[in-house]
């Protein structure tokens, strides 16, 4: 089929290399907002397992072509968009390019997270000459090629017969294990991503306040977790307390589905609080430093491990380190971080600063002559390190853990002070 791809996302990215490995042949149309000369040195692709080098084979195979603009009579049997929730009007632009020449049977694939009801409008300013299918993008950053190659599933939103058949045969390559398609309407395949969404940040929210609660009372919040997690109903996946989600998709998910509320006249007081305790989880190891230090936090040297908003990426929207950096150093704390990927987006998002160093190699070059570690984002790197070196390099031997990675009674064992969400080492056990 003849694919014209719209779009500077990674989901865009990912289609484009994947639609064009079996035999479709690809226009690719980035979005202004990131041109392909950009696009081509952002850490983010260029740090996606396999996709980079898809690209490139591709491109040198003539099945996929990356354009500047909408070429003369261009024609699509799909049209497929791939854009930010700001870049609608771009995408209703697009749709009304008179180079584009639409074909009987073509179909417009809404593959962006926009508000629900609008792979209708979008459909209605082909002046009807398209079918549109929302198909929701449900990438895994981080494993972006493989997530769309071997699907676990795809939420697919049709009203039409012949539109459904056509999106299955452009992705009949990807949907050979198992038919991975669950199709519902339109409109419920576009609410069911946002919902999707809510629910998993609903239950790490929840996570947070229980662990909140347990290091009130005493309590080691892990026992807790295995006792929600054995329960058939409840199941351990999203339990994991920590200091915060963050992330380009699963962010303006929820402020989209919290727009959709708004909207339609209903005002979510759940999603509310969620939203709102997320916020507050960005602050706890912040929290935590003022409540050992008494809040005698100046002039203090923290290492920072991890900045990413999650381990494999290398992006930093809406990262819990962004809250915590501009808390630490508003009480004038100096900070080291290290993180294999992130760097070169913190520095873009903060700029320089005396008081940041920053590295990519060693992540004990971080720890050296600091007063204590915080663990941020849970990168592999970071799980099983010589607790002996870091218990001499840090000068109070104070870890504080945002993901409960470390067993605290070990830690303790090592001569370092531990604290957790809703963790600490039993002193008696020790």
């Amino acid at each position: 089929m003849r694919v014209l791809l719209y779009g500077s996302e990674l989901s865009t990215a990912t289609a484009a290399a994947a639609l064009s490995s079996v035999g479709h042949v690809v226009a690719w149309l980035p979005h202004g907002d990131t041109p392909w000369s950009t696009l081509l040195n952002e850490d983010w692709l260029r740090r996606e397992p396999q996709l980079v080098e898809q690209i490139q084979q591709a491109l040198e195979s003539g099945a996929l072509t990356v354009i500047a603009q909408p070429e003369t009579h261009l024609a699509v049997d799909v049209l497929w968009l791939a854009l930010s929730p700001s870049q609608r009007e771009s995408a209703a632009a697009l749709l009304q390019h008179p180079a584009l020449r639409w074909q009987t049977d073509s179909i417009l694939v809404n593959n962006s997270t926009f508000p629900v009801g609008d792979t209708e409008r979008l459909q209605r300013l082909t002046g009807e000459c398209a079918v549109g299918v929302a198909l929701p993008d449900t990438l895994e950053e981080g494993r972006a090629w493989a997530s769309f190659t071997r699907p676990g599933r795809w939420l697919l939103g049709c009203d039409d017969q012949l539109a459904e058949q056509k999106l299955r045969e452009l992705l009949r390559a990807f949907n050979r294990r198992r038919d991975a398609f669950q199709v519902m309407p339109t409109r419920a395949a576009e609410l069911t991503k946002l919902a999707i969404n809510g629910m998993l940040a609903t239950r790490i929210s929840y996570m947070n306040e229980i662990a909140g609660l347990a290091d009130t009372l005493g309590v080691d919040v892990e026992h807790v977790r295995q006792g929600m997690g054995a329960d058939s109903r409840i199941g351990y996946e999203y339990l994991y307390p920590g200091c915060g989600f963050g992330g380009p998709s699963f962010s303006r998910d929820l402020m989209r589905l919290a727009d959709v509320q708004v909207a339609s006249g209903r005002q979510s007081a759940l999603l509310e609080h969620v939203l709102d305790i997320n916020e507050q989880k960005k602050e706890t190891l912040f929290r935590k430093l003022w409540s050992y230090y008494g809040g005698a936090l100046e002039g203090k040297t923290i290492a920072i491990w991890g900045a990413a908003f999650k381990p494999g990426t290398a992006r930093i929207d809406h990262a819990p380190v962004l809250t915590l950096l501009n808390a630490l150093w508003a009480q004038g704390v100096h900070v080291k971080l290290h993180d294999p990927a992130a760097t070169p987006a913190l520095m873009a998002a903060v700029g320089p600063r005396n008081d940041l160093v920053t590295f990519v190699d060693n992540p004990y070059d971080a720890c050296e002559d600091a007063d204590a570690l915080m663990l941020v984002t849970e990168w592999k790197i970071y799980w099983n390190p010589d607790w002996k070196h870091l218990a001499s390099q840090l000068g109070d031997k104070l870890i504080l853990d945002g993901r409960n990675i470390y067993d605290p009674e070990f830690v303790a064992s090592c001569g370092l002070q531990y604290r957790g969400i809703g963790r600490r080492a039993d002193p008696t056990s020790l």
